[in-house]
């Protein structure tokens, strides 16, 4: 006879309007290793259902007064997951299923053995615990993947933040757009942590990593001999990424030709792998990431249109770090913490107020990403508790915020411009569609300058 798992005896509530029928049941539950309570009074009994912790109830469906449905609605108001098991004569059968469908666990019809009812509760409960792990680890992978990992307390991490929440709920498409290192993955799997589609899979690929007739054998999956190598069926990240999130990072990498398929993926919700005669329906959310100018490639001709418009429902521009420098602070210490879970043989606690500044100074090309890799690096070679200034890489603070200290260059047209573009764009706090305004020029011409100086900074560095 099955009993209980839990060393800690649980607590079930017989009701049932024939005390002695409770009685019976509650000392063969006792004998068995449960806490069992026997009430005749169904008005009793959902006072109790309130006011005490209960694991299980198990009633009688017709009683005079509250009847067994109406203690099922009240005992799933105050604890959703504490399971019910409902008796009843055959002659109310119909009315037992009605209570599988307002989330009765199981019904037993009059007579039933002692046994029958154990086995139930044995299995009823153990489902319940099931239900509240399973809960309990969607939370903490929500957490870890969630916004409590997008550090920062900072204008544009504010808004950043705010505009996740808002979007996570939806279903359309969202397009990042960020410099490399600025952690656009960071917000694709915030974006699908924080929303309903969090009990999906979240599947990532990097569209640039991967030749193009592999992306699409990866993306829309294969059947046996499809090509050579193909020895067995693929599903593809698309069906792995059914009711979750697809992660395309690199966008702006792929082919005309897989560009095309995607398309049509986005319009017509189903994917056809590679060598199928049939389409396989897909229910997936896209959030795209990209450090080109999109709309610079369909000028060039190097991306469809017609997938930017599918793809850029709703676009969100994360900032480079050398635009939000107040959250390098909270940054350096997110980072050591994750640092030394890693590495907990160091020393290291912190850094001085000269490398500080040092770290302030600098103009990350590589943004949040490069910042990280520093600190692990200052992790596992640092000597004591404060990293010094002079330990920092030497590249650390070689060329400061300011992009008009031109220190005796001589620039082309073309750098000058970028290099007042980036001031301006610093100057204004990040803001692109202001500094477009001040400018006088469009948000293209604005993005063009801005790529140009990136680049240079990432070149020198």
């Amino acid at each position: 006879m099955p009993e209980p798992k839990s060393k800690t005896r649980p607590r079930v509530l017989i009701v049932d309007d024939q005390l002695s029928m409770a009685e019976t049941l509650a000392d063969g539950l006792l004998e068995n290793g449960y806490d069992a309570v026997a009430l005749s009074s169904s008005r009793d009994a959902a006072e109790r259902l309130v006011e005490d912790s209960f694991d299980a109830l198990v009633t009688d469906l017709r009683m005079p007064g509250i009847d067994g449905l109406e203690l099922l609605k009240l005992s799933r108001a105050a604890a959703p997951a504490r399971p019910v098991i409902v008796m009843t004569a055959y002659s109310a059968v119909e009315s037992a299923i009605e209570s599988i469908r307002q989330g009765a666990f199981h019904y037993l019809t009059k007579p039933f053995k002692l046994d029958e009812l154990v086995l139930f509760l044995s299995r009823a409960l153990e489902d319940s615990q099931l239900r509240r792990e399973t809960v309990s680890l969607r939370n903490a992978l929500r957490a870890q993947l969630g916004l409590a990992n997008v550090v920062g307390s900072s204008e544009a991490m504010r808004t950043l933040r705010e505009l996740v929440e808002r979007l996570a709920q939806a279903t359309s498409p969202v397009l990042l757009y960020g410099e490399t290192g600025t952690g656009k993955g960071l917000i694709a799997r915030a974006l699908h942590a924080q929303g309903p589609r969090a009990r999906g899979q979240f599947v990532s690929v990097n569209c640039a990593a991967l030749p193009a007739n592999l992306l699409e054998s990866e993306l829309f999956g294969h059947v046996r001999g499809a090509f050579t190598g193909a020895t067995s069926n693929r599903a593809g990240l698309f069906s792995d990424a059914n009711e979750g999130t697809l992660f395309l990072d690199e966008i702006g990498e792929i082919s005309p030709g897989l560009q095309a398929k995607l398309l049509h993926v986005l319009e017509s919700g189903t994917v056809r792998p590679v060598g199928a005669n049939r389409e396989l329906p897909v229910d997936v959310r896209i959030v795209a990431a990209t450090h080109r100018d999109l709309h610079d490639r369909v000028a060039s001709g190097m991306f469809r249109e017609d997938l930017l418009y599918r793809l850029d429902v709703v676009s969100i521009e994360i900032p480079a770090l050398r635009h939000r420098r107040e959250d390098i602070p909270a940054l350096l210490d997110h980072f050591l913490q994750k640092a030394k879970q890693k590495h907990p043989q160091s020393v290291v606690a912190g850094f001085s107020k000269p490398a500080l500044a040092q770290l302030l100074d600098h103009r990350w090309p590589g943004n949040v990403r490069e910042l990280e890799h520093l600190v692990e690096r200052m992790v596992l070679l640092g000597r004591s508790r404060e990293v010094e200034a002079e330990e920092l890489p030497r590249a650390i603070g070689q060329r400061g915020s300011a992009p008009l200290s031109f220190q005796g260059e001589i620039l082309t047209i073309r750098d000058m411009q970028s290099r007042y573009a980036t001031w301006a764009f610093e100057t204004l706090g990040g803001r692109r569609m202001q500094t477009a305004e001040k400018l006088a020029v469009d948000i293209k011409t604005l993005g063009r300058l801005l790529k140009n100086d990136a680049e240079q900074g990432a070149n020198e560095a």
